[in-house]
């Protein structure tokens, strides 16, 4: 796989887009119907006063937007950093290196919106040269397809800039002691498994569980807070305004970020429904009565 995303990459963005206009948006979604039923099933819980006309609209959208998220991934593996700047514009930077002085660790709260593989691109628009940014993954099933992605990453970021969730704590206490500063993006808004539903509260009117380490690690470690807001005024642009949820972890209510969090992500996913990922199953497993819910 990453031998063809390599080849593919030499294609212009334009290229890439046509071909999936012409082959990839209609096999996925006419033949394929990749996760059609999990992405019905979504829109239609999450907007029930909706008609199915306007549902619809939003569906076909989403999988064309989801091809486009193919092409760019595909195409940032060879793209300069000049070209990137054209199509990915990072906000309130000046700030976040404010805050990374001040508390060593920035934490950037996002959810799978617009294209959030390009969120890294914020570490070449520091002035800090001492700056890093780092992007917590998680393994994908697939071997070949999470060496794939790995590559495209660092190809992107930097050798270094991703940890793996299980290594990210002892990553954490390392920068501690190095007096470091940077920033951690946290892609929040998966589903947590069973043992790992803590918080719960209304979203896109469904109830619906929400993973708190993000908070957990900024109380651990006072480290700054912020939401993501991502957008795409036009095809192949993105921009990331990174929003303040807290400056003082430590003394914020239980789940008070958990909340804050699930408030921004739901209000950007209103702004431009299409651009959210519906074909993942966030709804799956109900809640238990002994979890925890947003008073």
């Amino acid at each position: 796989m990453k031998a063809l995303i390599s080849i593919l990459s030499f294609l212009p963005l334009q290229i890439l887009y046509f071909l999936g206009d012409v082959f990839t948006y209609p096999l996925m979604y006419y033949v394929i119907r990749y996760r059609r039923k999990i992405v019905r099933k979504n829109l239609r819980l999450s907007f029930p006063d909706k008609s199915d006309i306007e549902r619809k609209d939003i569906e076909r959208r989403f999988y064309r937007h989801l091809t486009d998220l193919f092409a760019e991934v595909i195409w940032s593996y060879r793209a300069t950093e000049a070209q990137m700047l054209e199509h990915f514009e990072s906000v309130n930077v000046d700030k976040v290196e404010q805050w990374a002085q001040q508390k060593g660790g920035v934490i950037f709260m996002l959810g799978h919106l617009g294209n959030w593989e390009w969120t890294a691109e914020v570490q070449h628009r520091f002035v800090n040269p001492e700056m890093r940014h780092y992007n917590v993954y998680r393994k994908l099933n697939s071997c070949s397809a999470d060496k794939a992605m790995t590559a495209i990453r660092e190809q992107r970021s930097g050798v270094g800039s991703n940890i793996e969730k299980n290594n990210l704590l002892r990553q954490l206490v390392a920068l501690k002691k190095q007096n470091a500063k940077f920033t951690l993006g946290l892609i929040a808004d998966q589903k947590p498994s069973p043992r790992n539903q803590h918080y719960w509260t209304t979203f896109l009117n469904q109830e619906t569980s929400f993973l708190d380490g993000g908070e957990v690690l900024a109380k651990k470690f006072d480290y700054v807070v912020t939401y993501v807001y991502m957008t795409c005024p036009k095809r192949g642009h993105y921009v990331a305004r990174v929003d303040l949820i807290t400056d003082d972890a430590k003394n914020t209510a239980p789940n008070e970020i958990t909340e804050q969090f699930a408030r921004r992500l739901e209000e950007n996913i209103l702004a431009q429904p299409e651009q959210w990922l519906w074909s993942h199953n966030r709804w799956k497993f109900p809640r238990p009565q002994s979890a925890t819910a947003a008073s």
